[in-house]
């Protein structure tokens, strides 16, 4: 098996995997509300802060003046 087969297989038991787990997240009414819960924190917290980042980087690399 090449390095690149085992690549391809690999990323094809991660897919299904994450669908399996997806499949019984969504089935069970308890773990939904708790994955709307987890994205929701995650969003508003990490993700936000992420973003921020990057637009200031951005703003930085563009070469224009810093906004007070």
């Amino acid at each position: 098996m090449t390095r690149k087969e085992a690549e391809t297989a690999a990323n094809l038991v991660l897919i299904a995997a994450a669908a399996a787990g997806a499949f019984i997240v969504l089935r069970n009414p308890k773990l939904r509300r708790l994955a709307w819960r987890f994205a929701r924190l995650y969003a508003a917290g990490p993700l936000a802060v992420w973003g921020a980042e990057l637009v200031r980087e951005s703003w930085r690399d563009s070469g224009r003046p810093r906004i007070a």
